[in-house]
């Protein structure tokens, strides 16, 4: 048996991969634990019985980690790295050091925005992975931009030298043991990095709990379905964005029906009528075995559940990873991208059209998800991450 501590941010679209690991490496003996800074997020996401460790560090939406809702392009880039990831590494730090001294793990399971799990592994000595639950740092987004680039080593600089080994060498968002890409580059596209120790497992799909009572019933065989949703981390930008696909959906109730997901309550429709079911949360893994396709922000989680069921998307992004996603979900034919602040009810109207009734599309996800599911997931991250730690894979890898 060898033991892991997962270290994560406290966001649901970077647990959920982790936790789909952490399953597989249960199912073959291993034992997990984790660093976080929202324990009880963790616990939904991967489990009421999950080992946690509590660590210090700002939460999105809350304090420090409140994000001014106007903001984009560089200024939200800034305030992702100033005000949420350094911060975040820094205040994670102390607790992940003491997730180390007390689990023992064999190795650090680090995600690419919980700095601190590499910084501390190095310092310590103990091997360590990256969790990449985004491929957007795998093409060289910052490649025409060389003033931002030196601007972001130097903060890593500056934070290796408050929590980490000031005479490390390694990336904290790429380890040089191990780099888990939950993706492949059939959706990352030629220009994505490869070889070495970047391995391209595809996405971590997993069961996870779902809020219960879902009306599945209502449900109409003879009309197309969407799902349109936000994630979880959008609430505060997305009303304007929801009304208008309420609006394009309701035009195309004779022949679609929609599941919208509010959980900042933005929308006025009645929650359970024949056309449209607006509900706060929704059971987004088993909604994409049915729907036909989703209208999303461009979040890598949700991109990638969808693609994994072969379902197209037309795709609004936000902020931070979601314009380079969009850009692979569009260069691999899987959908369309529309202007989240301006596109109206009209546009989107046009482009759910288009990915329900346009072939082209739906060949292009059926070709990611047969390049997902052979890439092997969750298990061939649990096999990576048991050579990591120095044993030999379980029979269950084999």
């Amino acid at each position: 048996m060898s033991r892991f501590l997962f270290v994560v941010p406290p966001l649901v679209g970077h647990i959920n991969p982790a936790a789909g690991v952490a399953a597989e490496l249960a199912a073959r003996g291993h034992e997990s634990a984790w660093a976080c800074a929202d324990p009880g997020l963790v616990r939904r996401l991967a489990g009421a019985g999950a080992v946690v460790f509590p660590c210090a560090g700002p939460v999105p939406g809350e304090g420090q980690g409140l994000r001014p809702p106007d903001l984009r392009g560089p200024e939200a880039l800034k305030f992702l790295w100033e005000r949420f990831l350094v911060p975040l590494a820094e205040d994670m730090a102390p607790g992940v050091r003491t997730a180390v001294d007390a689990f023992r793990p064999h190795a650090v399971v680090a995600d690419q925005q919980a700095l601190a799990g590499g910084l501390v592994a190095e310092l310590l000595g103990v091997p360590w992975a990256t969790s990449a639950s985004t491929s957007a740092e795998f093409t060289d987004v910052l490649a025409g931009m060389p003033k931002v680039a030196d601007w972001l080593a130097g903060l890593l600089r500056t934070l290796r030298t408050r929590v980490g080994d000031p005479a490390g060498t390694a990336d904290p968002r790429f380890s040089p043991h191990l780099v888990l890409a939950f993706s492949t580059p059939e959706l990352a596209g030629a220009d994505a990095v490869t070889g070495g120790r970047i391995h391209w497992v595809g996405p971590s799909i997993a069961p996870r709990p779902a809020p219960p009572g879902f009306p599945w019933e209502w449900f109409d065989p003879a009309r197309l379905s969407v799902l349109v949703t936000l994630g979880t981390a959008n609430t505060d930008v997305g009303a304007r964005f929801l009304t208008e696909c309420l609006t394009a959906l309701r035009a195309r109730a004779d022949r679609v029906q929609a599941v919208i997901a509010d959980p900042g309550g933005v929308l006025t429709a009645d929650g359970h009528d024949k056309d449209v079911l607006v509900l706060p949360s929704v059971p987004q893994l088993p909604l994409l075995e049915r729907v036909d396709a989703v209208v999303c922000h461009a979040g890598h989680n949700t991109v990638c559940e969808a693609l994994w069921h072969g379902v197209p998307l037309v795709v609004a992004p936000i902020r931070d990873d979601q314009p380079v996603v969009a850009g692979q979900v569009t260069g691999a034919g899987a959908g369309i991208r529309v202007r989240f602040g301006r596109v109206t009810a009209a546009g989107l109207g046009s482009a759910i059209d288009a990915v329900l009734h346009e072939p082209g599309h739906r060949a292009a996800a059926g070709r990611v998800r047969t390049a997902f599911r052979a890439a092997g997931g969750a298990r061939a991250a649990a096999t990576r991450l048991e050579l990591l730690a120095g044993r030999a894979p379980s029979k269950e890898a084999l």
